[in-house]
């Protein structure tokens, strides 16, 4: 790969911006489409020119006994998809419509990601910058709001909105572990996401979602090809970048009219492998001692994850991606059909779920004992 090789999705990103073709979007109706595009080709275009500078500022991924890579690879695909996002959103001005003060916290996650791909970040430093990208969303009207507007009520929502980002960003980032998993998760979740928001009349959630799909999409041509191993990855800034977007866009969004069990119901539907690998491997790790307490836990670094463990099942890094994007469809779509439902419906989806992830959870655990030996 040489910064050449993306002057075709710059030449045509180039393109989409000239006035005749923009307006033809604009006039079509098909703004959505217009920043999917345009993120698409900037994403392209990118990535061959932050596969060259990683590698002149040595942001090489290292094979070592924890990962399934078997040669080095640059991890600076983040920046292509940042620089995607933002190009797409900014050239059609939805930065002034709201959504400024999420992207400049994403930008404060994708800068400490990036120095800790670098020189490396304690994990305790990690987790107060992430506080702070919160803080900074929050203060621009992005609450949670599950609680009786009470003093105590608000105060909880605070503390669920810190949870709900800050457990979502750190689960995504854990799932930056296969060719084509993280990004292929982005795919569907925004997926899923922007559908919804189009649906609930939300298309500045549509566009912003969009425009993380085309990004990530630009960037999949390089990290999942067919047979071939990755030629770049995300990195801890894109994976940091792209969960705390995900997370946001979750907050920010009313997903049910006038039913609050079933809005809070479609986001843990559309995330809840995340929150799933997040709930058992916490568990896992505590209940066989391996952590003891909560700085241990923020510095533990395993293959206990979903990926890991059901690569054991499948012994291939391709069936064990298609089945967890497989499984999140399944869910997201559970999610959809929440739209006009009932509360008691919202319930019964929810229980599904949970049963959909515990037979995965016993078929793992079978598959685990069976190899013991």
């Amino acid at each position: 790969m040489t910064p050449w090789a993306g002057l075709w999705g710059l030449a045509a990103a180039g393109v989409l911006l000239l006035p005749t073709i923009e307006g033809w979007f604009q006039f079509a109706g098909l703004r959505w489409l217009f920043i999917f595009l345009l993120a698409f080709f900037l994403s392209t275009g990118m990535v061959p020119l932050c596969h060259w500078a990683a590698r002149r500022l040595g942001l090489i991924d290292r094979p070592d006994h924890r990962k399934r890579h078997a040669q080095p690879t640059p991890k600076l695909g983040g920046i292509a998809v940042y620089l995607g996002v933002l190009g797409a959103l900014a050239a059609n001005s939805i930065l002034l419509e709201g959504m400024g003060a999420v992207l400049a916290a994403a930008t404060l996650m994708l800068c400490v990601g990036l120095i800790d791909d670098w020189r490396g970040v304690p994990a305790p430093v990690r987790l107060i910058v992430q506080f702070a990208a919160v803080a900074v969303v929050m203060a621009s009207g992005r609450i949670l709001t599950l609680f009786p507007p009470t003093t105590v009520g608000f105060l909880i929502d605070i503390v669920v909105t810190a949870l709900w980002i800050i457990g979502i960003t750190n689960a995504f980032n854990f799932f930056d572990g296969m060719d084509g998993l993280a990004g292929g998760l982005t795919v569907v979740i925004a997926g899923f996401m922007g559908v919804m928001a189009f649906q609930t009349a939300q298309p500045l959630l549509g566009r912003f979602a969009m425009a993380l799909i085309g990004a990530v999409l630009g960037f999949l041509l390089y990290n999942w090809r067919w047979r071939r191993p990755a030629l770049i990855f995300l990195g801890d800034g894109g994976s940091a970048f792209i969960g705390f977007v995900l997370a946001c866009l979750a907050v920010k969004g009313n997903w049910a009219d006038n039913n609050p069990v079933v809005s809070l119901s479609n986001p843990l539907l559309i995330f809840g492998v995340l929150i799933f690998d997040m709930i058992h491997i916490t568990a896992a790790r505590l209940l066989s001692g391996r952590v003891r307490s909560f700085r241990e836990w923020i510095d533990y670094v395993g293959t206990d994850h979903l990926h890991h463990r059901l690569i054991e099942i499948f012994g291939s890094e391709r069936m064990t991606v298609w089945f967890i994007l497989g499984l999140n469809g399944i869910l997201g779509l559970a999610a959809v059909a929440l739209r006009h439902a009932r509360t008691v419906d919202a319930v019964l989806l929810i229980l599904q779920a949970v049963m959909i992830l515990l037979l995965v959870t016993l078929l793992e655990h079978h598959a685990h004992r069976h190899r013991a030996p």
